[in-house]
């Protein structure tokens, strides 16, 4: 075989490795776009239009409006406004329809941050706290964090005399608890159930 031959295969063998290279590489970024948009579209958010928006924006501010009313606001017609709204709580969108209550006027007008650290960090320590901590008298929420504390609790309570008694009577006895520091709220700027749509 001549030099000439030997080199142009050898050419021809380069440009189909090449050619092959960029058409896996174009495969594989078609993939991933493909796979981007697929995620973008089962976010339950992305699904809504502005009209969507806008009833969960109307039920935010007042969930005890009447379908008329909410289908006015939005400038829909009553039974197309009931069947948006049926398919926000089958979506998910809608978890509960509620009346949120004034602290105040219940005898639970004191919130305190309570941050909680375990003594282990176990499955079975976790799990034991978390059950207890949900019959917690007042107990709003409960989270777990990063940082210096592995919980916390948002606690409603009438004064600092309740307070003390709760402290004394239900936390201390919380399983697995190594440390408990407790923030008494001297004054909420913001307590917000409405989320930004």
């Amino acid at each position: 075989m001549s030099l000439r031959n030997k080199s142009h295969k050898d050419t021809l063998k380069t440009n189909h490795v090449i050619f092959t290279f960029i058409r896996f590489l174009k495969t594989i970024m078609c993939a991933t776009k493909l796979r981007q948009q697929s995620v973008e579209e089962v976010t339950p958010l992305s699904q809504l239009d502005r009209i969507d928006r806008a009833i969960l924006k109307q039920l935010q501010q007042d969930a005890s409006i009447s379908n008329v009313a909410l289908a006015a606001k939005v400038k829909l017609s009553a039974p197309a406004c009931l069947r948006r709204v049926e398919r926000l709580k089958e979506m998910g969108m809608i978890r509960a329809t509620v009346a949120l209550l004034d602290p105040k006027a219940v005898g639970a007008g004191m919130l305190v941050v309570i941050g909680v650290v375990l003594d282990r960090s176990t499955p079975d320590t976790f799990a034991a706290f978390e059950k207890a901590a949900q019959k917690v008298s007042g107990c709003m929420e409960c989270h777990t964090v990063t940082g210096e504390f592995d919980y916390f609790m948002l606690v409603r309570t009438r004064d600092s005399e309740s307070f003390n008694r709760l402290h004394a009577e239900q936390l201390l006895y919380l399983p697995g608890v190594r440390q408990i520091r407790s923030f008494m709220v001297l004054k909420e700027i913001l307590s917000t159930t409405k989320f930004p749509l």
